[in-house]
């Protein structure tokens, strides 16, 4: 199985062929100063200097030219914009077409798509060179990026769809949510932090691949991609530090919370890398390292499980070490799916191995008298009605605090295990059943009674029930002394 997910891992990660394509021309920008034309003609630019390699219109109004060849016969063109702008653009002096609308400032600006095509038909081309202008402006993001413009080019129109892409992200969503209802419905039945972890991590994965697909699907204006990045790096930091929790917690418990603690501070620095494709990578890549580390140490310390955890983790650090621009599209979706599912489909053949032993225990456990059949989430277990302190009610449980310390959690409700219990135990609080055999005092704290066991365990007593309690307590002191005469 897990060789299995590593080939299919590393098989889809690699990049698809693609068919030669004409290179798109490269395009040489110049800033310049621009005023709209009176008569809604092309601006008029003047003292035009080159860009550089960051377009930044964040905060500022921002006048763009560019001379473009006309292209060979071949296929459509349009002119691309990706970024945190509204724009304008004209070709040879005639408006192309408008995303939002730009302005000098925030109140006269009208925020544009995140990404927009302007489709420029073949008519609008002139012999030779032809002056292409972008008028942008960003006064509307909520934080500042580094690189606020992804793309500003002109390429065939339409772009051909990643529809491969999306299609094997969609399968893996929805494999992880599958697994992340799988796993809570486990957590529900025997609640282990472990299922809660992974269910966690399902669901993290799982909406991370909805956030990762909406440019594709939806056109949501330019603010909103701001925090859609932060959502993907919130996710994918959040997975990380899970994997962690999760790893450390199955081959090194030991130190779950040094461990933890380090990744957490380690991830959370990420924040501070440039470029949210950066930090998102690093996040995922640390969390994935540390992770890797604690399963050697677990391979070293013998655990089970621990080898082909080691291999799967190294398998997709190498992966994302040497294909980063599969990393956050596609092969960190299978990373999520390929461990969590191959733990699901475990866990449910662990439960049902646990239900058939748990079903034999109690009834070979039926005929122990003066015992309770304790069923908790690893065993069962027969817990002597004299070793009990007291029942404490926790939902449809209760807890079990046993005079050696310890404390179990059994199925059973509070009113059905009053009933079942013999006359030394007594229901002293809407959620306490106290065995008066393990009664030290009974005592006053400023208005509020409460009754302290041998053990210094302090139980809560309600004023209603204060009287019956004062009465067995009598009963139990009289009953005790003519025992001893």
């Amino acid at each position: 199985m897990w060789r299995a997910l590593l080939i299919l891992v590393s098989f889809i990660g690699l990049p698809a062929p693609v068919q030669a394509q004409p290179a798109p021309p490269v395009l040489s920008w110049e800033t310049c100063r621009g005023a709209p034309d009176a008569g809604a003609g092309a601006p008029l630019l003047t003292d035009c200097r080159p860009a550089g390699d960051v377009i930044d219109p964040q905060g500022r109004e921002l006048w763009l030219r560019s001379v473009i060849e006309q292209p060979e016969d071949g296929p459509a063109q349009a002119l691309y914009i990706a970024g945190v702008a509204s724009s304008q653009a004209w070709l040879n002096g005639r408006l192309l077409g408008a995303n939002g609308r730009p302005g000098g400032s925030a109140d006269t600006e009208t925020p544009g798509r995140y990404q927009i095509a302007l489709p420029i038909a073949d008519t609008r081309w002139a012999p030779g060179g032809n002056e292409l202008i972008v008028h942008m402006s960003s006064f509307h993001s909520d934080l500042r990026l580094d690189r606020p413009i992804g793309a500003l080019q002109v390429a065939p129109y339409p772009l051909a769809p990643r529809y491969e892409v999306l299609a094997v992200i969609f399968v893996a969503a929805g494999a992880l949510f599958a697994a992340a209802f799988g796993f809570g419905v486990i957590h529900s039945l025997r609640r282990t932090s472990s299922s809660l972890t992974l269910a966690l991590m399902s669901s993290i994965a799982a909406l991370q691949a909805v956030v990762e697909s909406l440019r594709a699907l939806v056109a949501y204006t330019y603010p909103f991609h701001v925090w859609r990045l932060v959502g993907i790096w919130f996710l994918c930091a959040a997975f990380a530090i899970l994997l962690v929790f999760y790893v450390v917690s199955r081959f090194w418990p030991s130190a779950r919370r040094t461990v933890v603690a380090a990744a957490v501070v380690a991830i959370a620095a990420t924040s501070l890398a440039p470029g949210f494709d950066l930090k998102t990578g690093l996040a995922l890549m640390i969390g994935v390292a540390i992770a890797l580390v604690v399963a050697a140490v677990g391979v070293r310390r013998r655990a089970p499980a621990a080898r082909p955890t080691l291999a799967y983790l190294a398998a997709f650090l190498a992966l994302g070490a040497f294909l980063p621009q599969w990393l956050l599209d596609l092969s960190y979706f299978l990373f999520a799916a390929g461990l969590i599912l191959p733990l699901l489909m475990a866990e449910v053949v662990r439960l049902g191995r646990d239900d058939r032993d748990r079903e034999a225990a109690l009834i070979r456990a039926a005929d122990r008298p003066n015992c309770l059949t304790v069923a908790t989430s690893r065993r069962v277990e027969r817990v002597p009605l004299d070793a009990i302190a007291a029942v404490v009610g926790a939902d449809d449980y209760v807890e079990l605090r046993l005079a050696d310390g310890r404390r179990l959690l059994h199925a059973a409700r509070l009113d059905r295990l009053e009933t079942d219990l013999p006359p030394g135990f007594l229901r002293i609080h809407r959620s306490v059943i106290a065995n008066l055999a393990h009664v030290s005092r009974l005592e006053n704290d400023g208005g509020r009674w409460r009754l302290v066991t041998i053990q210094a365990e302090v139980l809560p007593v309600s004023r209603s029930r204060l009287a019956g309690l004062r009465a067995a307590m009598d009963d139990a002191t009289l009953d005790a002394a003519l025992a001893r005469a």
